[in-house]
Formats: C-alpha cells, structure tokens, sequence
C-alpha cells in the first residue's frame, strides 16, 4: 500500500513536471529555476565548455545591473554560430541580457567564441540540427525556442563584451 502510494504520488508529480514545463507555467517553472541555480548549474559547471561536456557556457552581462554572468546551457554548432534551445522559454533573464546587448561569449569544447546577432527562432525551423535524444525531450516538455547566435566578426569581436572568468554563475533564470 505504501509503495503503491509512492509511486502514485511520484506519477502525479511528473506528469504535472511534464504539462507545466509545455505550458510554462510559473508554478513549475519558478521552482525549477530556483533548483537549477542553486544545485545543478554550479555542479554543471565544474565542466561546461570543456571538450564532451554536455553543457557549454554563455557569458552574458546584466542588462540592468552590469553584472558579468556564466550560465551553463546546451549548445549545438551550426556553420555561421550557434543555437541553443530555450528550454525554460523566451523570457529567461540570461536570455534577455543577450539580446539586449546584442552579444556574449560562448564556451564550447573547451574554445571560446565572440557571438553577436542573436535572434530567437522557432524550433521547427532548427529541430533537425539537435540529437534524436534532444528532440524527443524538446517535445515532450514543447520547446518552441531556439537562441541563434552568429561568430562575430572581427571589427565586432574587438569591441565586444570582455567577459572574464569570474563572473557570477546563475542559472536560466526568471
């Protein structure tokens, strides 16, 4: 009886994971943002940006606070940048702190790259370029948003964002 009670309970909490994640809604994602920041990204970080890591990393500065930060996300190449999937939607800070300035740092595979140009796309336009694995998830939990960002030139690259090492690590945030 308990077991089943368990594993009832556990059934209920997943799938109100997996319909609040496709519906954004603020009462799952607020708390899975909070459990992100707080214990995954800084363990995703000991190894983001590094060759086989799952995650690589995007420096960004505050829009409003000129703060530096580092957000460990999921990145795929593409022949002029990058794109990375918006899992948690379109109104991420780390997200809104790129496209209003226009540019950041991406690490991946151990490289640093000056991006510029970021555009939000719709995944239907980009899902071919992401993992079968990936795809399945994106889904399940409706990822409808993909970042684009483009390897910046080097006049742009000069006068970009010189976002160091000791930013402050935080996660997909509100």
């Amino acid at each position: 009886m308990v077991v089943g009670s368990i594993g009832a309970g556990t059934a209920v909490i997943g799938l109100g994971y997996v319909v609040g994640m496709r519906r954004k809604s603020p009462f799952v994602l607020r708390p899975m943002i909070a459990f992100q920041r707080a214990l995954m990204n800084p363990m995703q970080m000991r190894t983001a940006g590094t060759p086989a890591a799952y995650a690589g990393i995007i420096r960004h500065r505050g829009r409003a606070s000129g703060t530096d930060y580092a957000t460990p996300v999921g990145i795929v190449p593409v022949d002029d940048g990058f794109l990375i999937a918006l899992v948690y939607g379109p109104r991420t800070n780390w997200l809104r702190n790129v496209l209003a300035a226009g540019s950041a740092t991406i690490v991946h595979e151990g490289r640093t790259f000056t991006v510029d140009r970021p555009t939000v796309v719709g995944m239907t336009d980009v899902i071919e370029r992401f993992p079968a694995s990936d795809r399945r998830g994106f889904r399940l939990l409706r990822v409808d948003h993909v970042l684009h960002v483009r390897h910046a030139s080097e006049d742009a690259a000069a006068a970009s964002l010189a976002i160091g090492p000791a930013a402050v690590v935080v996660g997909i945030g509100r």
